[in-house]
């Protein structure tokens, strides 16, 4: 496990979501990034993020798509101790960005870990 303050951890997320290309980031709609310490007690421990909302290919936008936004939540605590070192680590973080982003645009899964970003 690698031991960093949560000042630390929200700058590796904030690196990793400028890491994505300003073209993917740019498609996003109405999506908005959180840190949690941990996962909701109704979900896994080891859970490292989820994406909550609508994925795009799913949407009806016959209400003008007047939503609240679709949230992306890392969670600090599983990602820490799933790491050994800070590389790790921010490799982890990317990984979990671009997973959950991808479940946005309607990617499930199993999708996911064909690709290698599961």
């Amino acid at each position: 496990m690698v031991e960093v303050t949560e000042a630390e951890f929200e700058d590796s997320v904030s690196a990793a979501l400028d890491a994505v290309p300003a073209p993917l980031m740019d498609m996003l709609d109405n999506v908005a990034f959180f840190v949690e310490p941990e996962p909701p007690e109704d979900q896994p421990e080891d859970l490292l993020g989820i994406y909550e909302g609508v994925p795009l290919t799913e949407r009806d936008l016959g209400w003008g798509g007047m939503t609240l936004p679709d949230r992306i939540t890392l969670f600090q605590g599983p990602l820490i101790r799933f790491c050994e070192s800070r590389e790790e680590l921010e490799d982890e973080i990317t990984i979990t960005v671009v997973h959950e982003i991808a479940h946005h645009f309607g990617i499930d899964d199993e999708r996911l870990h064909e690709l290698g970003w599961g």
